[in-house]
């Protein structure tokens, strides 16, 4: 339905290759996203998935992200429901907890 991608494969496949167009999506509540956040994420709250799926193009590759990899993954099974390429849907199953604890770039009031 979608694939579970680390922390480091993320970096290595997508953040390493500027040609490489991809949607990085943070699922978390718009407060969360707000305190702390992976460079470079949309805010898209899973509360607000089903009213916003028009801004998450079918042509290019989803890294969804939340605190843990849960809510993410339940957003990568919406958009495999909803006809999305499943080929093109990953869960970054760290989440930011995972991305923290690699000591990797963070946004937001608590990296200030």
């Amino acid at each position: 339905m979608y694939t579970d991608i680390s922390c480091e494969d993320f970096r290595e496949q997508f953040a390493s290759d500027e040609s490489v167009d991809c949607q990085f999506i943070d699922v978390r509540k718009e407060e969360e996203h707000a305190e702390v956040h992976i460079p470079g994420t949309v805010n898209i709250p899973l509360s607000e998935f089903p009213a916003r799926i028009d801004e998450i193009s079918e042509e290019a590759p989803v890294i969804l992200v939340c605190n843990t990899g849960v809510r993410s993954s339940q957003a990568a099974l919406f958009l495999a429901g909803m006809g999305y390429d499943q080929d093109l849907i990953y869960n970054l199953e760290d989440g930011t907890k995972g991305w923290i604890k690699k000591g990797y770039t963070i946004e937001g009031e608590m990296a200030e």
